[in-house]
């Protein structure tokens, strides 16, 4: 059986092989300082270090987003390599998830009848939720944020990291023919061991740095034209960057509705309010905070009403409750009497709220 060998250009093997040979001896002997070497232009070499600029905080961006997205390293590299083989991720449950199940399953163990075995089932079905919009949030950032600045990449990235690396090797061929040029010159006058003329070699030496001069040329308008495009890509990495904080609100916003709905439930099922002491006060110290912080109480009370928040309303110091507008929350009057403010209290949450802000619901 006739096997037939692939074609082989031995020429041309020959020729790149050459060439390579003169790249390196070029690249050591300006290494050495014994050749002289072509500088770019200044308007070029700053277009280069602002793509190496943009190509080393872009990596560094994608890193970060991924790891705040998805903080197991794990599951980071799983999601990489089913993305190479271009297959579907696996579905994952988050921890909140796997929290909320857990409490379902504890609170019916408990008694769903009961007021802890009820309120663990209402904290695990939030939790629930909270998971699932952490997913749909992960998702929609990768898609609007993360992968847009991955293809920058991997595209107009790669793309002039290698158009650089051939303007490199033309540059070196560039200068190795203005050596042989002045190699060339300086034997003018002198006989030649290998038959050939100066003026012959010369002449070829010129011919050879005309051509090497114009494909060097060429590539650095090339890579230069690459270069000046990344600064359109800023434009619509803003855009990327918009989407991905909008996502952020979108989320944050639905996990507020979430925990805000599930505090009312929890109200509405009665039982003890529970109580945390300020950072470094214990829940029986008398002494209180300076300035207003002396009107909250930092015990629980008998004399708490519920009452409705009107408007939203953003606190000035920590001693102060933020407001979301119609939440319901438990207020007392503070101790002395003061004619703006309010003890509030919020779930776990204790402070003063303006008395403008709010509507009494228990006379």
């Amino acid at each position: 059986m006739n096997i037939k060998m692939p074609d082989f250009d031995v020429k041309k093997f020959v020729k790149d092989a050459g060439s390579t040979l003169s790249r390196v001896v070029q690249l050591t002997e300006e290494k050495l300082g014994t050749s002289e070497k072509t500088e770019m232009d200044s308007h070029f070499e700053n277009l280069s270090e602002r793509s190496e600029c943009a190509k080393t905080w872009t990596e560094k961006i994608v890193r970060d987003t991924e790891a705040a997205l998805i903080p197991n390293p794990a599951n980071r590299v799983e999601d990489f390599i089913f993305e190479k083989i271009e297959k579907a991720k696996p579905k994952r449950l988050s921890n909140l998830e796997y929290l909320g199940l857990d409490m379902i399953e504890g609170g019916g163990e408990f008694g769903q009848d009961g007021a802890y075995g009820s309120a663990l089932i209402k904290v695990g079905q939030a939790q629930q939720k909270l998971g699932s919009c952490e997913r749909d949030f992960i998702g929609s950032a990768g898609l609007c944020f993360i992968q847009p600045l991955k293809k920058f990449l991997e595209g107009e990235m790669k793309t002039i990291t290698k158009e650089k690396g051939i303007l490199e090797s033309k540059r070196l061929d560039l200068d190795a023919c203005k050596n042989k040029v002045r190699k060339a010159r300086s034997m003018l006058g002198q006989q030649t061991k290998d038959g050939i003329s100066p003026e012959v070699a010369l002449e070829q030496a010129e011919r050879d740095l005309r051509v090497a001069q114009s494909e060097f040329d060429r590539q650095a308008e090339i890579t230069k034209l690459l270069l000046e495009g990344i600064s359109t890509t800023q434009a619509t990495h803003l855009r990327h960057l918009h989407a991905f904080v909008e996502a952020q609100v979108r989320y944050y916003g639905q996990c507020n509705k979430i925990m805000s709905d599930l505090q009312r439930e929890l109200v509405s099922l009665g039982g003890p309010q529970p109580y945390v002491p300020v950072a470094g006060y214990e829940e029986d110290d008398a002494n209180h905070l300076s300035g207003r912080a002396n009107n909250i109480e930092l015990g629980g009370s008998p004399g708490y009403k519920r009452a409705r928040v009107l408007c939203s309303y953003d606190a000035k110091d920590g001693t102060e409750l933020n407001l979301t507008s119609n939440e319901v929350i438990f207020v007392c009057e503070c101790n002395p009497p003061n004619s703006d403010y309010m003890n509030g209290k919020q779930g776990l949450l204790k402070g003063l709220v303006p008395k403008a802000f709010l509507e009494i619901l228990d006379e």
